[in-house]
């Protein structure tokens, strides 16, 4: 697996015209922040060697590099999941790459399904800490020489970039939480009383994805932020029923808010 990360670091070295510090993952819903990066070069997943390729709706599956804030980013236009059939090696080969192209700093986004009394449908929940129910954890097995065999995963997500978003929220009159993100493997949506559990658990949203990302990042010593969009909420006395399109819909209309708090964080980075 390492050959083949650096084999892919290697290939896209030779196409980049820029040395970015910053990645995106733009999720579920959310690919459309790419209108907001002044594109220098775009390379579809199908043609990078060894990159799975994104298979779900809402996902374009690209590597973008360009500017974001006036800085030079890398973007990816589409995530993997575990839930597609892709092993944890493969949902986090694109961070194991990103170290390898010399990213420091990593900004993730999802559309999450919100347990929080205090929630609702639309809101922005900045990622303080994870819970990770995944059935593997992507670090299984040799230990890749990025970090430590036993990595600490405290403070995750890094104090000074919630700071930075926190008071540019504040600046801009955008409202947003703070909470913890609680990962499962999906495909399913949540039943509701598995929403109630989570609920008790500490979690105060719950998706398919970014749990691993993030652990795969803290071994690569790169620096997290994460944010999600909460696009249905379950767990209360009425159950609600929730479809992809519903979720989709509910992360585009959230667009404008991210794209700005995102912007705001990468020029202070």
């Amino acid at each position: 697996m390492y050959e083949k990360i650096q084999e892919t670091a290697a290939f896209l070295k030779e196409r980049m015209t820029s040395k970015p510090e910053t990645a995106i993952i733009l999720g579920s819903g959310l690919g459309h922040l790419a209108d907001e990066i002044e594109v220098e070069n775009e390379i579809a997943y199908s043609e990078i060697p060894n990159m799975p390729v994104s298979t779900v709706e809402g996902h374009s599956g690209k590597l973008l590099f360009g500017k974001l804030g006036g800085k030079e980013i890398l973007a990816m236009q589409g995530r993997f999941h575990y839930y597609e059939g892709y092993s944890m090696k493969e949902v986090t080969f694109p961070i194991r790459v990103m170290y390898e192209l010399g990213i420091k700093n990593l900004l993730v986004s999802n559309a999450a399904g919100g347990m929080n009394p205090a929630f609702h449908v639309g809101d922005l929940m900045v990622i303080d800490d994870q819970i990770n129910l995944f059935p593997e954890n992507p670090l299984r097995g040799k230990n890749f020489p990025t970090g430590p065999r036993f990595p600490s995963m405290h403070q995750a997500f890094d104090p000074e970039f919630i700071k930075i978003v926190d008071e540019a929220a504040n600046r801009l009159g955008i409202k947003i939480f703070k909470g913890v993100y609680l990962g499962t493997q999906g495909p399913t949506f949540e039943t509701p009383a598995e929403y109630r559990m989570f609920r008790k658990m500490g979690a105060d949203a719950v998706g398919m994805s970014t749990v691993p990302e993030v652990i795969v990042a803290v071994h690569c010593g790169i620096r997290v932020f994460g944010i999600s969009v909460i696009t249905d909420l379950g767990g209360f006395d009425e159950a609600v029923k929730v479809s992809h399109e519903e979720v989709q819909a509910a992360a585009d209309a959230a667009q404008p808010r991210m794209t700005a708090l995102m912007k705001e964080l990468i020029k202070a980075i």
